[in-house]
C-alpha cells in the first residue's frame, strides 16, 4: 500500500525492524541511499528491497570524486552512505520506491565532508548545553519550461498578473500540481498546512510543520527532489534557484528558529512580560544576538550561489520589493528585517534562499546563536522602520549594517570567522570552512569570466 493510500500519515521508523516491516507493508522493490554534497545536490543508488539488510549493515559505495564537491579525489576510497532508519519516506508519486537519508563514511570512520555529519554535529553539541534545536523552511519554487532559444519562461502562460501573490486563478490553473504535492507532503507525516501563489509570477510555496533541525533538513532535501520530479514528470522545470527571473522576486528557504527543553519553547515569552514587546525570551534575544553578529559571515552558508546576491538587493530592486534583507537587523512581524519575529517563540532568518545546501545553512545560524548565548550578545532594540526606504545615512545613525554584496565578499568574511570555522569543524587535512571557501571561490571565478548580455549592451560603443 502506498503513502498516499494509507489511512494514517507515515510515522518515522526508529529501528530497523520497523523499516522492514513498512518495506513489506508498502511492496518497497527498490530503496534509494541517498547523500548531499556541499551544494545539497542528492546523489544515491537504488538498491533493490531484496538486499534491504545489506543496505543497513553495509551501506551502499560510491566513487566520492564523481558524486561533487564532497572533499575526495580520484585516488579516494570509496564513500560509503549509511542510511539512518529515521528517514525513511517512500515516493507517494511513485509507488514501490522509497529512500533513505544517509550519513557518508571512509573505511569506516565519519567523512567530515559530509553536510549531514556536519549539522549532527552542531547538533551534538546544542544538545550537550541541554537545547534541541528546531527549524521550520519555507520553500519557495517557481514552475517554468523551456524556450526553443534555451532560456526559460513561466510555464503557466497565463500568470501575467502585476502583483500575482495569491491569485486564486493562479491557484487553481496549478491546482493538479500544488494539491499533488500537498496531498504527498501531509501522507509522508509533515502535515502541509498551507500552499500559495507566491508574490512572482509562476512561483509557489508549500509550507509543513517544523521539527528536529536534522529532520526538517532531510525533509527539505527530500521536498526539492520531490517538487522537481513531479513537475518534469509533466514536461515542466522546477526550480528553487534564488533568482531565475531578474525582473521577479526570487526564490527563498526562509528558516523559523527555536530551541526547546522538555518539550518546553525556551524562546517564547508571554509579550505583556517581554519589554521589547516580541514574546521572546532572554534566551532568544541573545540567539539574535549571536544572529547579527555572525550574519556577515554566513550568510555565505545561508546564500551560498552568485545568484544569491541577486535577490538580496540594496535600494529599489527591479522587481519591486524583493522581500529579502539586504541590511543586519531584527525586527517585528516586518517583511524588510533579516530576522522578522512573526509572532512568540521564534525567529526567522530571512538571508536563507533555495540554493543553500539544508545542513550547512542548519549548521551555520545554530552556532551563531550558541555564540550569541554563551557571550550573553545583546541584539540591540528591534527595528520597526520600511527599511527598503531608508538611506545610507539613516541607517549609520541607526548601527545598521549592509550584508555583503555579492559571493566573494560574503567568502571573505566567512574565512575569518572563527566561529564558523569551528563549526563547520576538521576535515581530512583542513579545516571545513577552507574547503567551502575555495570551491565557492571558484564557482565566483566562473561566473566573473562570463560576459553577459548586459556587458555588451553597455560597453560595446560607450567609449
Amino acid at each position: 500500500m502506498s503513502p498516499t493510500q494509507a489511512d494514517e500519515p507515515l510515522v518515522a521508523p526508529q529501528t530497523a525492524d520497523r523499516v522492514r516491516e513498512l518495506v513489506r507493508e508498502g511492496e518497497i522493490e527498490f530503496l534509494f541511499a541517498q547523500f548531499v554534497d556541499m551544494h545539497g545536490k542528492p546523489n544515491a543508488k537504488l538498491v533493490p528491497a531484496h538486499h534491504l539488510d545489506d543496505l543497513l549493515n553495509d551501506g551502499a559505495g560510491f566513487a566520492g570524486f564523481a558524486a561533487g564537491d564532497i572533499g575526495q579525489g580520484p585516488h579516494d576510497p570509496d564513500l560509503i552512505a549509511v542510511p539512518d532508519v529515521r528517514s525513511y519516506t517512500p515516493l507517494p508519486w511513485r509507488p514501490g520506491v522509497a529512500r533513505f537519508a544517509c550519513d557518508v563514511t571512509v573505511e569506516g570512520e565519519e567523512w567530515p565532508y559530509c553536510p549531514r555529519t556536519i549539522l549532527r554535529h552542531q547538533l551534538e553539541r546544542a544538545a550537550a548545553l541541554g537545547y534541541d534545536f528546531r527549524i521550520g523552511a519555507e520553500l519557495e519554487y517557481f514552475l517554468v519550461r523551456r524556450r526553443e532559444d534555451g532560456g526559460i519562461e513561466v510555464a503557466d502562460a497565463l500568470d501575467t498578473l502585476d502583483q500575482p501573490c495569491y491569485d486564486m486563478r493562479g491557484l487553481t490553473r496549478n491546482l493538479d500540481f500544488v494539491s499533488s504535492v500537498s496531498r504527498n507532503v501531509t501522507a509522508l507525516g509533515w502535515d502541509n498546512y498551507a500552499t500559495d501563489h507566491e508574490d512572482a509570477n509562476g512561483q509557489f510555496e508549500q509550507n509543513f510543520e517544523f521539527d528536529d533541525a536534522l529532520v526538517t533538513c532531510d525533509r527539505a532535501v527530500f521536498f526539492r527532489y520531490m517538487v522537481e520530479a513531479m513537475a518534469q514528470e509533466r514536461g515542466l522545470i522546477a526550480t528553487f534557484m534564488p533568482k531565475p527571473f531578474p525582473h521577479l522576486t526570487g526564490n527563498g528557504c526562509h528558516l523559523h528558529m527555536s530551541l526547546w527543553k522538555d518539550g518546553v519553547n525556551l524562546f517564547e515569552a508571554d509579550p505583556a512580560d517581554d519589554p521589547r514587546g516580541l514574546g521572546l525570551s532572554e534566551l532568544a534575544y541573545q540567539f539574535v544576538g549571536g544572529l547579527k553578529a555572525h550574519a556577515k559571515a554566513y550568510i555565505a552558508v545561508t546564500a551560498p550561489t552568485v545568484t544569491s546576491y541577486k535577490r538580496l538587493v540594496v535600494g529599489a530592486p527591479t522587481s519591486g520589493a524583493t522581500w529579502a534583507p539586504a541590511y543586519v537587523s531584527y525586527g517585528y512581524n516586518n517583511r524588510t528585517q533579516m530576522l522578522r519575529i512573526p509572532g512568540p517563540g521564534r525567529i526567522e532568518d530571512r538571508t536563507v534562499d533555495g540554493s543553500c545546501n539544508p545542513y550547512l545553512a542548519a549548521t551555520a545560524v545554530l552556532a551563531a546563536g550558541l555564540d550569541g548565548i554563551e557571550r550573553g550578545l545583546d541584539p540591540g532594540d528591534p527595528n520597526s522602520l520600511n527599511l527598503y526606504e531608508t538611506d545610507e545615512a539613516q541607517r549609520a545613525e541607526l548601527g545598521i549594517d549592509v550584508l555583503p554584496a555579492n559571493l566573494l565578499d560574503a567568502t571573505r568574511e566567512l574565512e575569518r570567522c572563527q566561529v564558523m570555522r569551528a563549526a563547520l569543524g576538521r576535515a581530512r587535512d583542513e579545516d571545513y570552512l577552507d574547503y567551502f571557501v575555495r570551491c565557492k571561490r571558484r564557482e565566483w571565478q566562473q561566473a566573473h569570466e562570463q560576459i553577459t548580455q548586459w556587458e555588451i549592451d553597455r560597453y560595446l560603443q560607450l567609449f
